[in-house]
């Protein structure tokens, strides 16, 4: 019945039949757009997490001087504390990383420019710490600065809580364009169906006068309301699926230690894949109780 060609009603020459799929086709695209953002910031948050959970961060300023007794003194003080670190109970690894790592960490803000690597950086101890592990910072740094007050250690907990807030905030952002999307698109089919209704008043009054049930009248709607919804949802698809392209090599370009990278493959995007089924259901959906709706209060 639902996808039958043939219809008692001649709804294909309405107004609303014309304009409704490129409406959907906008709709569309915009939830495309706003379901993308939505599942890339998940998987960043997601990202953020796993790249911070279980680590810490210690950093060592080295000995002030560009002769060999300075960089002697910076290993000598960053073996001291590798020492403390790898004696601290939860303590998996610490591993200090190299001039060449500390120059690529810092290329996005500073360049690739040689005379970087004559700047004082400080040195950075990668710590990996035991799964379950709840380590008291403030010990922990109190302790390596006995050793030399030069030292910082970073848990990563602070700048981690405010850029996952942010990029919640965005998400819910999206989401809720997503459900403004869904709102509108339902408000279209129903202002289209009412349109529908009024034009074939006459037509429908002449079918129950033969006994064609109210369910028969909406089935010829939904049917046709379902066509028109996976039509325009299709070509919304098709008109994102560039836009998307884009953006994905734009994010895939973006370098630096707080960005992980973004791996989104078909299995990720199925909502994305799924909205023109979904635009035609809601319209077949919207378009069905709307006519029984009107229906029951015509005499």
């Amino acid at each position: 019945m639902l996808f039958s060609l043939r219809t008692d009603l001649m709804i294909a020459r309405d107004a609303g039949s014309r304009f409704l799929p490129w409406l959907v086709a906008v709709m569309v695209f915009m939830a495309a757009l706003g379901l993308s953002a939505s599942l890339g910031l998940k998987a960043l948050i997601d990202g953020w997490r796993a790249e911070a959970a279980g680590t810490l961060t210690v950093q060592v300023m080295p000995v002030i001087g560009a002769d060999e007794a300075a960089r002697t003194a910076t290993e000598v003080r960053l073996g001291e504390i590798l020492k403390a670190l790898e004696a601290t109970p939860g303590v998996v690894r610490a591993e200090v990383l190299s001039e060449s790592e500390l120059a690529r960490l810092v290329a996005p803000w500073l360049g690739n420019d040689p005379l970087v690597r004559d700047l004082p950086l400080p040195r950075l101890i990668d710590v990996r710490l035991d799964d379950g592990t709840e380590l008291d910072v403030e010990a922990l740094t109190g302790r390596l600065r006995a050793l030399t007050p030069d030292v910082t250690v970073d848990a990563h907990q602070l700048w981690l809580s405010r850029l996952t807030g942010l990029a919640q905030g965005l998400r819910l952002l999206a989401l809720a364009v997503m459900a403004l999307v869904v709102t509108a698109t339902a408000a279209t089919v129903v202002h289209a169906t009412h349109a529908s209704l009024s034009v074939h008043r006459e037509q429908i009054a002449v079918l129950h006068q033969v006994g064609a049930h109210d369910g028969y009248i909406a089935g010829q709607y939904a049917g046709r309301w379902l066509r028109l919804g996976l039509f325009g949802g299709v070509v919304g698809l098709a008109l994102a699926a560039p836009a998307l392209i884009v953006l994905g090599w734009l994010a895939g370009r973006l370098e630096g230690a707080l960005i992980p990278e973004l791996h989104l493959g078909v299995a990720d995007l199925w909502p994305v894949l799924a909205l023109p089924l979904a635009s035609g259901v809601l319209a077949m959906l919207t378009a069905r109780l709307t006519v029984l709706r009107v229906l029951t209060r015509l005499p």
